[in-house]
């Protein structure tokens, strides 16, 4: 691996103030980088402002003049941006598509050599989702400039941590329903831990083997998706019975979703979970890092879910330790 050079590198990284980039530029501060934040509120990255060498600046990253004149002295950019569900301003094919490719131009434009991107499992100009299209595309016009560029694209499955998405979300549908209608029951996923995501990153910057290379990203197991609701309920001590979900029902339980005013799945993300986001191949070796089981980070954060936790949580309310 490549030595970083006596003068201290600057890293743009999009997307920092969410949960993955969160730890990522926890992790890249930690190391000696300045790191430079873009987003679009300064307050979504607030809990980012007080680590060493983080400044966050507001910037409109879809406007090309104004994300050009942020990312000017960056020599590394980071770009996390996606999204799940589209909406009136944002859609998948400016976020995930249009947007690395001015990214790629932008470096080019400023000299600046590295560029580290996130896709995702199972893109394929074939896949059956629009969400899955849209981030082979965006790998496609990186992939077209990387005699250009130092690129590297990761590509993980569902990433699981503290403060994560997913598992919290479910987390706290088992605490509220009697039980639970699953789409998709039998599609899997192979969940990786957000700190091992964040650590490839890290070791890419510098490390000249991962230049031009796309990463599959994913954990020690493969889990069906009603599997990975019964880790949650072992973990929260609680039992709920799981009601699977035919094809058509679960697209008639994504329509209905798609209707409230905070979107939990569309009929897109149903058609995402047709392909599995498990991968055939090892662990990519040049980080070094052998990937964490779900089994022994998630009891950390779902602790307070437990009738012991929340037993625990009164005490200390009542002040009697």
């Amino acid at each position: 691996m490549q030595l970083k050079s006596m003068h201290t590198k600057q890293v743009g990284v999009l997307g920092g103030s969410g949960f993955v980039g969160s730890a990522i530029v926890t992790k890249l501060a930690a190391a000696g980088y300045h790191v430079k934040v873009l987003t679009r509120r300064r307050e979504s990255a607030k809990h980012l402002i007080l680590l060493p060498n983080v400044e966050v600046l507001e910037c409109n990253v879809l406007d090309y003049k104004a994300l050009n004149n942020t990312l000017r002295g960056v020599d590394v950019v980071i770009n996390l941006l996606g999204i799940l569900h589209q909406s009136s301003r944002n859609n998948f094919s400016i976020v995930h598509q249009q947007l690395p490719t001015q990214l790629a131009k932008i470096c080019q434009d400023l000299s600046i050599n590295r560029l580290i991107h996130m896709s995702s499992l199972g893109a394929s100009k074939n896949a059956p989702s629009q969400y899955l299209r849209s981030k082979a595309a965006g790998e496609e016009s990186l992939n077209a400039v990387k005699n250009q560029l130092n690129i590297t694209i990761f590509k993980p499955s569902v990433i699981f941590g503290r403060g994560d998405r997913f598992i919290n979300l479910f987390a706290k549908l088992i605490k509220i329903s009697p039980f639970i209608p699953l789409a998709k029951p039998d599609a899997k996923f192979q969940p990786i831990w957000v700190e091992d995501v964040a650590t490839c990153f890290l070791k890419a910057i510098d490390h000249a083997e991962t230049f031009g290379k796309t990463y599959e990203l994913v954990g020690p197991t493969v889990y069906k998706f009603r599997d990975l609701l019964h880790v949650i309920m072992h973990t929260m001590q609680i039992n709920r019975p799981i009601i699977g979900l035919s094809d058509a029902m679960s697209n008639m339980q994504a329509f209905m979703m798609e209707l409230l005013p905070i979107k939990l799945m569309s009929r897109d993300n149903v058609r995402s979970m047709e392909v599995d986001s498990v991968s055939s191949l090892p662990f990519p070796a040049a980080f070094n890092i052998t990937p964490t089981a779900i089994e022994t980070i998630v009891p950390q954060y779902l602790s307070n879910q437990t009738p012991r936790g929340e037993y625990d949580r009164f005490r200390r309310s009542a002040a009697r330790f």
